[in-house]
């Protein structure tokens, strides 16, 4: 879940998180603590999975949420976004938001219609392990406009995993990464959100660092080396028109400020001497981008 931009120490704002000048060191983990995230992270994909499938035109956004819930309990997992301290306590075990929404969008009575974009958020914590990761689904037949969107938001994502790998490999700085993300994007003609960025995660669903999908004067200060040990959420925020954002009266629907569409996308990923795993990769596959 994403992160909101401050000058300031690391801290959560919602299920997502601000982004701040000066965060605190990273946590490294070692190959045991990966395992307990990769356990997690097997449910996330699960139930994003659960999600993808009720994703259809007619179907409640609460619905979706409340089976995301259960299966979490089901398998002895907490849903990390229930109750997320706010203004007001966040509602859902998911965040779903549709369209011009970015992400934080809150479950509730809303019907999925044709030609919707949903973007799916959900995490949850198993034996003391979290694990975060999203997806943009498109609903019944969508336009050609949102289809490429999505796909963009994709290849921004796999883009930042191989590039990790590679960066990982000569020790390089987190920076590296996120101008290629920048550049993927905009070159196809978008713009990445700046209010939100990624994040450490491990015992808790928000760890430094802060993990940006863009590089300005302000990310590169607080830039961090690519290194074995690190766990980070990485989740690139596409807007089909200008990167500006705000927040609606709920206290937690973040929307493009323009109200056109947004794709989200979200990996959680464990950095290894043999490359990075792709920690919540679908419960099928094992995937790690070797260095």
């Amino acid at each position: 879940m994403g992160l909101i931009r401050n000058i300031g120490k690391v801290q959560g704002d919602g299920p997502g998180m601000l982004r701040s000048g000066r965060p605190d060191g990273p946590q490294l983990k070692t190959a045991e603590d990966m395992a307990g995230i990769r356990k997690a992270g097997h449910l996330v994909s699960a139930a994003l999975r659960l999600a993808r499938g009720m994703a259809l035109p007619g179907t409640k956004l609460e619905d979706i949420d409340r089976a995301v819930e259960t299966f979490f309990r089901d398998h002895g997992a907490e849903p990390l976004f229930k109750g997320y301290p706010g203004k007001v306590p966040y509602p859902g075990s998911t965040c779903l938001s549709v369209n011009e929404q970015v992400v934080h969008g809150l479950p509730g009575p809303r019907l999925l219609a044709e030609g919707d974009l949903l973007k799916v958020d959900t995490a949850c914590r198993l034996d003391g392990w979290c694990a975060d990761a999203a997806i943009t689904v498109g609903i019944g037949a969508i336009s050609s406009a949102k289809d490429r969107l999505c796909q963009v938001a994709w290849e921004v994502l796999d883009l930042a995993i191989r590039e990790t790998a590679a960066q990982l490999k000569k020790r390089g700085n987190w920076s590296d990464v996120a101008s290629k993300m920048q550049l993927r994007a905009e070159s196809a003609g978008y713009r990445m959100v700046t209010q939100y960025v990624g994040h450490g995660i491990g015992r808790a669903m928000h760890e430094p660092p802060q993990v940006p999908n863009y590089v300005d004067r302000q990310t590169r200060r607080s830039d961090f080396r690519l290194e074995p040990g690190l766990v980070l959420a990485v989740e690139p925020m596409l807007n089909m028109g200008e990167s500006a954002t705000k927040v609606l009266r709920d206290h937690w629907t973040v929307v493009t400020r323009d109200g056109l569409s947004s794709a989200h996308v979200e990996h959680t990923l464990g950095l290894t001497e043999q490359g990075v795993w792709v920690l919540t990769a679908d419960d099928k596959e094992e995937r790690i981008v070797s260095v």
